[in-house]
């Protein structure tokens, strides 16, 4: 499933860039939200969500770089989200936003990052949607995917299987078309992907079609 990251969309012409990504197949739209202190960078907030909400179906997944995501869970409600995805690393036992999240009617993810042990996620698989391995420090986007990253995907997806074969295994950071069939082998089945479909010079419309096709082909 391609994800395209609209961190790199333009945001003059957002909602139409939306549209065509959607037109192309992806599977759904990833929102980076940073706060400036989690990561080194602050970005959108729920009014980018109400802004697209009109301009596709597609899932809108909101990745909650932020040092306390229960602050933010209402307003991306409101605005249309469908997803949340939270960092381990600001959760000393994720269960209660877990739950809160649930309790809200909208699907789960867990992130982590490149300096986190994989095994940390392990006791909550049961409970989530989604495990995202991050494939690089997030802040920014156009980041080279770290290569040890690959070992990393690899042992979440056999725990994954071990405790909760429906959940999905998501990658962000690097991801192009150099990177996404290794990380598909790997055992990766999302793939969030922002400059190398918006910055893409043949366009977002090719760029996401190739992607999925280098992703299925492994």
């Amino acid at each position: 499933m391609i994800a395209p990251s609209i961190l790199s969309a333009d945001f003059g012409r957002l909602g139409e860039q939306v549209a065509e990504v959607e037109a192309a197949g992806a599977n759904r739209i990833h929102v980076d939200v940073m706060d400036g202190h989690f990561v080194p960078n602050l970005s959108m907030g729920a009014i980018t969500v109400k802004g697209i909400r009109p301009f596709t179906k597609l899932p809108l997944e909101v990745h909650l770089m932020v040092e306390d995501p229960g602050r933010f869970l209402d307003g991306f409600v409101k605005a249309g989200a469908d997803s949340f995805i939270v960092h381990l690393e600001v959760l000393p036992d994720p269960r209660p936003m877990i739950e809160q999240i649930r309790g809200m009617g909208k699907k789960v993810g867990l992130a982590f990052n490149p300096d986190l042990a994989v095994e940390k996620i392990e006791p909550y698989l049961r409970d989530i949607d989604l495990a995202l391995c991050m494939t690089v420090f997030p802040g920014f986007g156009g980041q080279p995917y770290i290569p040890e990253s690959t070992g990393r995907i690899a042992k979440l997806r056999a725990m994954a299987n071990a405790h909760n074969p429906a959940c999905e295994i998501e990658v962000d950071g690097g991801i192009d078309e150099k990177t996404i069939g290794e990380a598909a082998r790997a055992g990766a089945s999302v793939f969030v992907a922002g400059s190398a479909i918006y910055s893409r010079a043949s366009g977002a419309t090719a760029a996401v079609k190739h992607m999925a096709a280098l992703a299925a082909a492994k």
